[in-house]
Parts: structure tokens; sequence; C-alpha cells
């Protein structure tokens, strides 16, 4: 079971005592799992009874205790325990590892990992107008469809052509590509964060172009890109001091 998986499964538990007059609250759109904490115990942990208390008028742990025994009767989960004020920790089946499956699959398909035949014999045409946030994208796109057996050719015009989801993709259709333009010249971030600050928002969200993303700490998503990189690389440079490969 992966985070996100597990992420669903508490959501499913949520809806399910919603459903159940359990819970009397707005079921969310997405429950957060991490690493617990100080005092927590297990693979993961959420605190999504700590943010429902409040809607529900039932103090946090006892909302926990209303999750806790659909959470474990969930397929891949052994145990529940409820923490401090109603951490929800969850300790997976030893037979199942999170990540092991998905490692292994990485593994064996290297650089083709994540391509697909969804687009081939498709010729996909991207209209864009002449500005910097248009053209990261379209290069993104371009690449993505050929990922997936297609082949997507670029053209260029002046005007202010109306916004076209790209999903339009796969019928093959001509698409419009105009996100929102970038504010400023994102060239002084360095060509991967001006990349990360253009992508990293949805098309139609305003970019920002700020030295916000070349801040190292935790809370600059592009810095734990970075930082995961760099410890990777540094686990191969070690392997191969030691006489074996990172392999």
């Amino acid at each position: 079971m992966t985070p996100v998986e597990l992420s669903r499964t508490v959501l499913h538990a949520v809806r399910c005592a919603v459903d159940e007059g359990q819970l009397s609250v707005v079921v969310p759109e997405r429950v957060v799992v991490s690493e617990p904490g100080a005092g927590g115990c297990g693979e993961y942990a959420t605190n999504v009874a700590l943010q429902l208390a409040r809607a529900a008028g039932k103090p946090p742990r006892t909302v926990a205790e209303i999750l806790r025994p659909r959470l474990i009767a969930a397929d891949g989960i052994e145990d529940v325990v409820v923490t401090g004020p109603g951490f929800l920790n969850f300790r997976l089946g030893q037979e199942v590892d999170p990540l092991q499956d998905l490692v292994r699959e990485i593994r064996a398909q290297g650089q083709r990992y994540g391509h697909g035949d969804a687009l081939v014999g498709q010729v996909v045409t991207l209209r864009v107008p002449y500005e910097v946030r248009a053209e990261v994208v379209a290069d993104a796109v371009v690449r993505i469809v050929a990922t997936q057996g297609g082949r997507a050719t670029v053209q260029h015009h002046g005007g202010r052509a109306a916004v076209e989801h790209v999903e339009h993709v796969e019928h093959g259709e001509l698409v419009e590509l105009r996100p929102v333009p970038a504010p400023e010249d994102p060239a002084p971030l360095g060509p991967d964060a001006a990349r990360w600050a253009l992508l990293h928002p949805a098309p139609h969200d305003r970019p920002r172009i700020t030295a916000d993303h070349l801040v190292q700490r935790e809370g600059n998503p592009l810095f734990r890109v970075r930082y995961a990189h760099a410890r990777v690389r540094s686990l191969g440079r070690g392997a191969a001091r030691l006489g074996f490969a990172a392999e």
C-alpha cells in the first residue's frame, strides 16, 4: 500500500462514517498521511481526526476511534493505534511494503517507466503564443505525448486564443495552449527553478516568479526534490567508493 492508496483508504473510512451517521461533517477532498511524529508509531500517521473534530462536534480521539475499526478492516493495514490528542498511526501488513513493488517496476522498466501506447499513430498540433510560459508548457506536452507513442508539433500565433484543455490531445485535435503568462522574466531563477515555477502551478493559475523557489528549506517543494536527488547521488558515490555499484 502506497501513501496515496493509504490516503484514499482513510478518505473512504471517513465517507463511510458519514454515510452511516456516525460523523456529521463535510467529507474532505483529500487526506494527508505522513511519517509519524514524536510519540507516534508504525509506518504512517494522519491528523484527519483533529481536522474533523470541530465540525463533528466531538473530541478528536472520539473521531479517531470511530474511524479506527474501519481502517483496521482495510486490506494491507495490520493495526491502527490512536496516539496523542487523536493521531491515527498505521502499521502496514508485514507482507506488504509500500514501495517495494513500485521500485521493482521502475527498475525493471528503466528509462521506459511511464511510457505507453495511448497515442500511437496520432499527431497533435499545439498552437501557442510567443510567451515564455506557453513555450515551456508546450515543450513539456511534446515530451509527454512522445512517451505515449504520439508526435506533437508546435505552431505559434500572436493572438490570444481561447484556452483549451490538454485532455483534447487524446482525441487528436488541434490544441490551443495559452496558460496564464509569467508576470516577469523567470531566467534569473536559473533553468531548473524557472521551469518549476512555470510548470508547477495549474495553467489557469498565475505563476510566482520569486526567490522563494531558491530557499533551501523543507517548506520549498523544489528544494525537497533537489535534496532527494542529491541524497541519491551521494549514496551512489558512496557505494562506488566502497567497491560496489548502486544497483
